[in-house]
């Protein structure tokens, strides 16, 4: 049933809500579809296909599961006795031919000056986080961003389920495991990462930061494997901040709040904020600099951001992208890699609607 449906490019999520009933999303809205399947056994039927054709299993004693299809586009499903009505699948679509940054300037996600600035950040080897809401496209920006690093480099990137499309020749793809039914042989992140430090990486990506991994993380960052990037779910830069304060201390390194800042501050250059707007418009809202420490606080600066200015019911979201007028001071990194940015780039007088 759902074949037409993964054939179609316009559609970003599969949402099955037990046999009954599917939505898809289209251009970031949720609409019901007129899909359904024959009965409880036929969606437990597929469910089971698509988990155990990477390796997982999905059943009474194992009620959730993460699994991929071979384009690469995320699974996960759930099952009774956690669902209450009977299977839950949500499948997150991605595109047959990868997005680049042309695509976003179309869509008007960013403008030039940022995504220009953006690709100096890649190349210049900068650390950076990806911040974002569920959805808002967080995965899909960072696969555009590795386009800016050089085809010399070797990549290793950490992922729960597989979802980076890299086009780098030189790319080492490593994954999770979760426990097998006796509770063990469970491969976590952290333990990904450190092992991936092993295996010299001139760049370790991580598909998102969610637990105590982060410390591995800066420390990669902060022992010359610059350039790193990862994501993070955050709703603003500074709550991303806040969150990887919180994962530093799952990893009880018994550091005081002031250390774990300054691992932060000393590794992480540059935050960019992702989101998805109430009309379903993804747009980047915020590149932000993180320029050092003053006594106990993390100090940043805005270099770019997208003002929302009202709401218009033809045309949705109304607002505006401008700089803060702020030069960064990562501009020096770049041109030691020969790369410069224009001035007029950082003038705040220039609008982009």
């Amino acid at each position: 049933p759902l074949e037409p449906l993964l054939a179609d490019p316009s559609v970003s999520d599969i949402l099955v809500n037990t046999y009954r009933q599917v939505y898809v999303e289209r251009r970031g809205r949720l609409e019901l579809t007129d899909v359904s399947f024959n009965d409880e056994q036929h969606l437990m039927k597929i469910i089971d296909k698509i988990v155990s054709r990477v390796g997982r299993r999905v059943d009474e004693s194992s009620p959730m599961v993460d699994a991929r299809l071979p384009d690469g586009s995320r699974v996960n499903a759930i099952i009774p006795p956690l669902a209450i009505d009977g299977a839950i699948m949500s499948i997150r679509r991605f595109s047959v031919t990868p997005l680049k940054m042309a695509d976003l300037l179309a869509y008007k996600t960013l403008t030039e000056p940022m995504a220009k600035t953006l690709e100096a950040l890649s190349h210049a080897k900068v650390n950076l986080i990806i911040s974002g809401g569920t959805g808002s496209g967080k995965t899909t920006l960072l696969n555009i961003m590795s386009a800016g690093i050089p085809v010399s480099e070797r990549i290793i990137t950490i992922e729960d389920a597989a979802e980076l499309q890299l086009q780098q020749p030189h790319v080492v793809r490593l994954e999770t495991r979760p426990p097998n039914i006796e509770g063990k042989g469970e491969v976590t992140q952290r333990l990904l990462v450190r092992n991936g430090l092993r295996m010299r990486p001139d760049r370790i990506i991580l598909g998102e930061v969610r637990g105590a991994e982060a410390f591995d993380m800066l420390q990669a960052m902060n022992t010359g494997h610059e350039g790193s990037m990862a994501t993070i779910h955050a709703n603003t830069p500074r709550d991303a901040l806040a969150r990887l304060e919180n994962m530093i201390s799952m990893a009880e390194m018994n550091l005081t709040p002031k250390a774990v800042r300054q691992q932060i501050a000393s590794a992480i250059t540059v935050i960019v904020q992702v989101a998805r707007l109430m009309d379903g418009k993804r747009k980047i809202t915020s590149i932000l600099e993180i320029t050092g420490m003053e006594g106990e606080t993390i100090t940043s600066q805005e270099i770019f951001g997208f003002r929302q200015t009202g709401l218009s019911e033809e045309a949705g979201v109304e607002g505006y992208f401008a700089a803060s007028g702020v030069r960064p001071s990562f501009q020096e990194r770049l041109r030691a890699f020969g790369l410069r940015l224009p001035d007029e780039f950082f003038d705040p007088s220039r609008r982009f609607t």
